[in-house]
């Protein structure tokens, strides 16, 4: 856990054979590929709070209600708000059936498909100002999206989830302290 994280060593046991009764053998290069993996968070968050920064773009709780992919006009962030509404259905499916591994099953898929796919898409939307309601709309998405991958991976990655959620100005005192979404 010093080497790499709990977080990181909780999401692979939790993930194992173990939560079935059967064998694991726990290596360090499997809790350190966890730990490269989850850490595209992070590489998503430091993205996004350095260009908002710059910007001086703020986030707004009064606009923070759940967005819908129907609402935006980008289809980059149409697909990213889709998936994050299906990653939270595919967990909370899983969850209900007390299928934990199954339930963890999507989110490192997800972080692919947000780091590589939505983040790196959608770079030249935050580096241009051509078109100022665009940029604003990539800003509220991506803020959207790692707010709510912070609520939604609380229950595997405590630790992570609260640095996250209390970063990006969730408004609660914990994100543990609120309701499943």
């Amino acid at each position: 856990m010093d080497k790499f994280s709990a977080d990181s060593l909780r999401f692979l046991l939790l993930q194992s054979p173990l939560l079935n009764g059967e064998d694991f053998t726990l290596q360090d290069k499997d809790v350190g590929d966890v730990a490269r993996k989850l850490g595209m968070i992070w590489n998503m968050y430091d993205f996004f709070t350095m260009y908002a920064e710059v910007d001086g773009w703020e986030y707004d709780p009064d606009k923070a209600a759940d967005l819908n992919p129907d609402d935006v006009k980008n289809p980059l962030d149409k697909w990213v708000i889709s998936r994050v509404h299906q990653l939270n259905q595919e967990i909370s499916m899983n969850m209900d059936g007390y299928n934990i591994p199954d339930a963890m099953s999507p989110i490192l898929p997800f972080l692919d498909d947000a780091s590589n796919w939505f983040v790196r898409r959608s770079r030249r939307r935050f580096w241009k100002s051509e078109d100022d309601d665009d940029k604003a709309q990539a800003y509220r998405t991506l803020h959207y999206v790692l707010l709510k991958f912070a609520v939604l991976v609380a229950p595997f990655t405590p630790f992570l989830a609260e640095e996250l959620y209390q970063n990006l100005g969730g408004g609660v005192e914990s994100v543990h302290l609120l309701d499943w979404p």
